[in-house]
């Protein structure tokens, strides 16, 4: 596949914030450490070693070790798993949901970016291992968001009441999505190793947690890919003191709201993206995943009839440290604190919220991670490319609004000249001299003179906007093949990435879609991706 590239700032799908950050911008250098580039990477190295504890690795590997426990993987994984041991070892981390069949696309983006990032780094640092991470949010308790998939513009989803934590979910039901698959994805060999995998992801385990581990595993494992799952009483007791300085002391709720005042001050244009609450832990028991809130001296359980004391909360999360369950604000810091990590890569909300966060790591003496954007890219098919040729279009074109896209379109294609612009200019030069002659004859027939040319102006305006309308209805049928390729592009006008499945693109490309993603896709290059066949 031939890859083109595209400014960020140029697709009109990005924040300001986001932005901002990829051109480094001086007003954003307070909230970040250092920016992704591999000098960078290697200071960052070494600022993690000083400060990542021998003992927390031993922890984490035996933790992982349990968390593997009845799953096949490779060689390579239990390698990476084996490496986390040796204090040359470091990992590069992205998260996500537990999305049903991965949901959007590009979850397979932030995934091969991560490794390709990892082994990047191995072939630079061959002194140092590399881990790619995936963090399975498993604690996430919002099952709205994370219960369908896309399959060619329909909804296909999970029904079920549902509470607590996602990845502690039964897979009841699943039989039911199951059908639906079977039914819309059709009978070739492509769709049916599809089916066979999502049957034995899903119908197999017992859990979200386990089924999105074995989904996982089977499609990045021979890279080595380790998939850490944060919901594990042993890996939570290394977050204990920061739990205490978060629920007893409220730290983060005073630093993260003055950074965030910071931000504002910046620039009002960025999109806040969440808010510290006074305590960033839920308490998180068989299917109950509530805030901790406090009134007076004692803690409460929202919407429970849980209660404790300062004495028994301090006592419940030496104890019960699986039963504190960090928000998204909280998350972050559990992740550095349990791995080696040198950098995070997620989309542009991930960081918009990681830069809320720099002052309150400072604080608690954890390094801040390098930030990278994950690689967004556009998928084009070869039929797709072939009706871009057919069209004349550029890959520039399709990110165009698409009124914008069909003005300029009919104004190409049409056989008469809708530009009115020479007529706009011949019309300033006539009236520049009706406006000397009005100033050397009487000045007050200056303001006639200027309403009359805001008048005819605005005729010509009009005469556009009617001839460009007829020549639409004329070329109807070109429009129609033209917004039927852009929303196919950009379906729901959303980034393709943000809609489609995977499986989609699996029915087009078989098992070479990931090494073809893995081969073009460059984490460490700052622009829009766009793969064509």
């Amino acid at each position: 596949m031939d890859v083109d590239c595209i400014p960020y700032k140029e697709t009109g799908y990005f924040s300001r914030l986001i932005l901002d950050y990829l051109e480094q911008n001086q007003k954003l250098k307070p909230f970040y450490g250092r920016f992704p580039g591999l000098e960078n990477l290697k200071e960052q190295i070494q600022e993690k070693a000083k400060s990542f504890p021998l003992e927390n690795r031993a922890i984490l590997v035996k933790a992982l070790e349990n968390q593997y426990q009845g799953f096949s993987t490779s060689e390579l994984t239990k390698q990476h798993v084996a490496s986390l041991k040796d204090t040359n070892t470091f990992t590069i981390v992205t998260g996500h949901q537990l999305n049903l069949f991965t949901g959007p696309l590009y979850f397979l983006y932030k995934i091969i970016a991560t490794i390709n990032l990892a082994e990047t780094l191995k072939k630079e640092n061959p002194e140092y291992n590399f881990v790619p991470i995936y963090w399975m949010a498993t604690e996430d308790h919002d099952f709205d968001e994370i219960n369908f998939f896309n399959f060619k513009g329909k909804k296909i989803q999970w029904n079920r009441q549902a509470s607590g934590a996602v990845g502690r979910l039964q897979t009841d039901g699943l039989s039911d999505v199951y059908e639906v698959i079977d039914a819309q994805m059709g009978s070739l060999e492509r769709a049916q190793q599809l089916k066979e995998l999502f049957k034995t992801a899903y119908l197999e385990q017992d859990n979200l947690t386990n089924a999105t581990r074995y989904l996982v595993n089977t499609l990045f494992k021979q890279y080595g890919l380790v998939i850490v799952d944060g919901d594990d009483a042993d890996l939570k007791k290394l977050l204990v003191p920061f739990m205490k300085a978060d629920i007893i002391d409220q730290k983060p709720h005073a630093i993260v709201s003055e950074t965030i005042n910071n931000l504002n001050e910046a620039c009002e244009d960025y999109k806040i993206q969440v808010n510290p609450r006074e305590i960033n832990y839920f308490y998180l028991k068989d299917n109950l995943r509530e805030r901790i809130v406090q009134r007076g001296d004692d803690y409460y359980v929202n919407d429970s009839d849980i209660k404790f004391t300062k004495a028994a909360l301090l006592q419940e999360m030496e104890v019960h440290p699986e039963r504190f369950s960090p928000n998204v604000i909280a998350r972050p810091l559990y992740q550095e604190v349990i791995l080696p990590n040198l950098c995070y890569i997620g989309g542009g909300g991930e960081l918009a919220y990681w830069l809320q966060l720099k002052q309150y790591f400072k604080a608690l003496q954890v390094p801040f991670p390098v930030l990278l954007l994950r690689n967004s890219v556009l998928m084009i098919t070869s039929k797709e490319e072939k009706k871009l040729k057919q069209m004349d279009l550029t890959i520039e074109d399709l990110f165009l609004k698409q009124s914008r896209l069909i003005n300029k379109k009919v104004r190409k294609i049409s056989n008469i000249d809708i530009d009115f612009t020479p007529q706009k200019n011949t019309l300033e030069a006539q009236f520049k001299a009706l406006y000397e002659l009005a100033k050397q004859t009487d000045a007050s027939f200056l303001g006639a003179v200027k309403a009359q040319e805001v008048k005819q102006k605005k005729g010509l305006d009009n005469l556009e906007k009617r001839l460009l309308k007829a020549q639409k209805r004329k070329l109807k049928d070109q429009i129609i093949r033209l917004t039927e390729l852009q929303n196919q592009l950009f379906p729901n006008y959303s980034l393709q990435e943000r809609q489609l499945n995977f499986s989609e693109m699996y029915l087009e490309y078989g098992t070479e879609l990931i090494p073809i993603l893995k081969e073009k896709l460059n984490p460490l290059c700052s622009e829009f991706l766009v793969l064509r066949d």
